[in-house]
């Protein structure tokens, strides 16, 4: 493009043209998992430092319930849970762990638990013994459950998730199972009563 006019002018379309491409610049909205209709992302906010973990709260009931991982031997499912006292004052347990099987949509999915593992394995049935966790410790369970397909004309079982309680009609939390709760069409898991960790 030719500009005939003075220099006036040609300062004159120049800004013209600056602002006109400025509208065109791209911006993060949606698509970036924001909503486009929403307030913008505020930049004097500093991102958190990948290398910053969360520190998990402690729940109303002072305990704090996790996995510690699994283990599969021969279609034999071990998955150990781990209560922590996380709260301030003495924490007592005298039973097994209540536990519930979710599946993709968090709905319960109807199983036989039973104390102990019988009619699926040994070794997990002594009888559970008075615990009392002072501030910090830990006490430990096992889930065990078998994936097995007894009767070809029964659906499988596949749980997602599992919600565990310290005792029945206690507030539960959600525990990643490390992978699915697959009891095959079984429709039973054990759990072994909570018991203070060996190490």
């Amino acid at each position: 493009m030719i500009f005939r006019n003075v220099s006036g002018r040609r300062v004159g379309v120049a800004a013209a043209l600056l602002v006109t491409l400025s509208a065109c610049v791209p911006r993060d909205h949606a698509g970036q998992g924001g909503d486009p209709t929403g307030p913008p992302p505020k930049p004097s906010s500093p991102a958190p430092s990948a290398s910053a973990e969360p520190v998990p709260t402690c729940p109303a009931s002072g305990v704090r319930i996790r996995s510690t991982g699994g283990d599969a031997a021969m279609g034999l499912r071990a998955l150990g849970l781990e209560l922590v006292n996380c709260g301030d004052r003495p924490y007592r347990l005298d039973g097994y762990p209540t536990v519930w099987v979710l599946d993709e949509r968090r709905k319960p999915i109807i199983l036989s638990v039973v104390n102990g593992a019988q009619g699926i394995t040994s070794g997990f049935d002594q009888p559970p013994q008075p615990i009392t966790l002072q501030e910090g410790e830990r006490a430990v369970a096992t889930v065990l459950w078998r994936n097995l397909v007894t009767d070809s004309t029964v659906v499988a079982t596949d749980g997602a998730y599992l919600s565990v309680a310290p005792a029945a009609g206690q507030p539960a939390e959600e525990v990643d199972p490390h992978g699915p709760v697959d009891v095959g069409n079984t429709g039973r898991i054990g759990v072994s009563a909570w018991r203070t960790p060996t190490t």
